[in-house]
């Protein structure tokens, strides 16, 4: 009952933060999917990297150096995400910008649920599955495409050169998109309050973001379940479930 009460004055207290801020951004991580039925990547036990090695799927090396065991992992997995849809979190997000009250969100997620629902300025800065593109000629194709390019061997192949289908997102060992990143700085130095939801904010540069938000004078409000290293500089911090508290943060502004 004591819990439950703090956090009912701590969702009181952000919304009073909301309603005051004049530049408010959202930085997402892979714990606001998790209502949504995706894993995160990094829970004990339960997250993707708990069950496989990333070092052996998810680097660019990895791509190059073995195509087809990268899709034995990376083909399922976009199945999964192409059928999964936005949770109540992403909308909270969405109403608060409705209300004038949230900038844009800066995400690490490749998953597109901010977008499909209804997220006005989403800068993904890990990329998204929503594309693909060969790495020889540069040729796209949308995530539905992308099954028919597979060949008997299981590997992604453009139909025009032959060359390489990869993901539109970024994989260990590359460089994050540099307009993206750019514009997820400028909004981190423009913000007033950042809300972080969903993210351990332990992987850089990313997670350097807070930080800059810090030094400009922000503050930080800190949503997810799992501890970061900003807990103690946070003016609010909240570890229930997102897809319950974001919204009742929403329904507490006046």
């Amino acid at each position: 009952m004591e819990r439950e009460i703090a956090a009912e004055a701590e969702i009181e207290q952000l919304a009073g933060l909301i309603s005051e801020a004049s530049r408010v951004v959202a930085l997402t991580g892979a714990g606001i999917s998790v209502p949504s039925g995706i894993p995160d990547f990094r829970t004990p036990g339960k997250g993707i990297w708990a069950k496989v090695d990333p070092m052996k799927v998810a680097t660019i090396d990895a791509f190059h150096r073995d195509t087809r065991g990268f899709w034995q992992f990376y083909r399922p997995r976009f199945e999964m995400l192409g059928e999964k849809r936005p949770n109540a979190a992403h909308q909270a997000l969405v109403e608060l910008e409705r209300r004038g009250r949230l900038e844009a969100v800066i995400t690490q997620n490749i998953d597109r649920l901010h977008g499909m629902a209804g997220s006005g300025e989403v800068v993904e800065v890990h990329g998204s599955i929503e594309t693909s593109s060969c790495t020889t000629c540069g040729s796209s194709w949308s995530l539905a495409e992308v099954e028919a390019l597979f060949d008997e061997d299981g590997i992604a192949t453009c139909g025009g050169c032959m060359g390489k289908i990869k993901p539109d997102v970024v994989l260990f060992g590359e460089m994050l998109p540099l307009a993206a990143i750019e514009r997820a700085r400028e909004l981190a130095e423009g913000a007033d309050l950042m809300l972080c939801v969903g993210s351990s904010l332990e992987v850089f540069p990313v997670a350097g973001l807070p930080e800059l938000t810090l030094s400009a004078g922000g503050q930080l409000a800190i949503i997810t379940q799992s501890s970061t290293p900003y807990d103690g500089r946070a003016a609010v911090r909240l570890s229930g479930d997102v897809a319950e508290q974001l919204p009742a943060v929403v329904a507490a502004l006046p």
